[in-house]
């Protein structure tokens, strides 16, 4: 999609994007002289120029490019960049981004998963997500970068892409669950009603017993949660592209999603459900 993009240039809009796309200049190819009708020479001359400085941020990487765009258009970047890219999700010790503690993480790249457990091996997370230059997340601008940030004193320079905003503008609302189920996407049985207010049952739980079948269950549901951040990526994606000339050509098939590593146990849930009043 990003090369059929032009608006990111100065003075296109999206209502001049479509004029351009409806004039069949469907990509940066096809901008060449004759100019399209409507555009003078000087202005014709400015946007090959803007195109062919654009085709050099591109080969420089997502953050180069990123920088050229508006963050509502960052997900023009996302099939170009598949293979740079980390889905994220953060479990912490309460719900307040400035004061809890990180108790895992899960991190996806659309082939394995890897999890990072306080007082196990949380401190590794620093060296892995080095090797991705894009970060996509549900809501985690305002909670799991920042916190990750603040835990590990670092700062996260990857492209993000914030699913809430993007699926909001695609009139998909209701929280992470909410959007999966409109969206048809499913999970476990046992996972189901568990939350981040349950996850924090769950390491307290871990922590206070030692039960092993907590942290699992704790990193079963982190897992889904990171996971499934694909598939919402790509329905988005798609749903963004049908919007567009382009939906046939640019359409993505949805992802398959991996074997998990760890299963719930939906007998501790229940139990934890009991005690809990839940």
């Amino acid at each position: 999609m990003i090369f059929n993009t032009f608006a990111h240039i100065s003075g296109i809009g999206a209502a001049t994007e479509q004029r351009l796309w409806a004039a069949g200049v469907h990509n940066w190819d096809d901008f060449t002289q004759p100019w399209p009708p409507g555009f003078s020479g000087g202005r014709a001359e400015m946007i090959a120029r803007h195109l062919a400085e654009s085709r050099q941020s591109f080969a420089a990487g997502p953050a180069a490019m990123a920088k050229l765009l508006r963050n509502n258009l960052h997900w023009r970047l996302f099939p170009h960049f598949r293979d740079l890219t980390a889905y994220l999700d953060i479990e912490t010790t309460g719900l307040d981004k400035d004061l809890d503690q990180i108790t895992s993480i899960a991190l996806y790249d659309g082939q394995s998963v890897s999890t990072f457990v306080r007082g196990k091996n949380l401190e590794k997370f620093v060296q892995a997500i080095s090797h991705y230059q894009v970060l996509i997340t549900y809501s985690g601008g305002s909670f799991d970068l920042p916190v990750l940030e603040r835990t590990f004193a670092m700062k996260l320079k990857q492209v993000h892409i914030d699913l809430r905003f993007l699926l909001q503008d695609l009139g998909i609302t209701g929280g992470l669950k909410g959007c999966e189920k409109k969206l048809g996407i499913t999970r476990d049985d046992s996972l189901v009603g568990v939350d981040g207010r349950f996850a924090v049952l769950l390491w307290d739980e871990y922590q206070r017993t030692g039960n092993g079948a907590a942290l699992e269950t704790l990193l079963a549901y982190n897992i889904a949660d990171t996971v499934n951040l694909e598939t919402l990526m790509v329905h988005a994606y798609n749903r963004k592209v049908a919007q567009t000339p382009f939906a046939n050509t640019l359409h993505l098939t949805m992802p398959t999603p991996p074997v998990l590593p760890f299963v719930a146990d939906p007998h501790l849930v229940n139990s934890l459900r009991q005690q809990h009043s839940l």
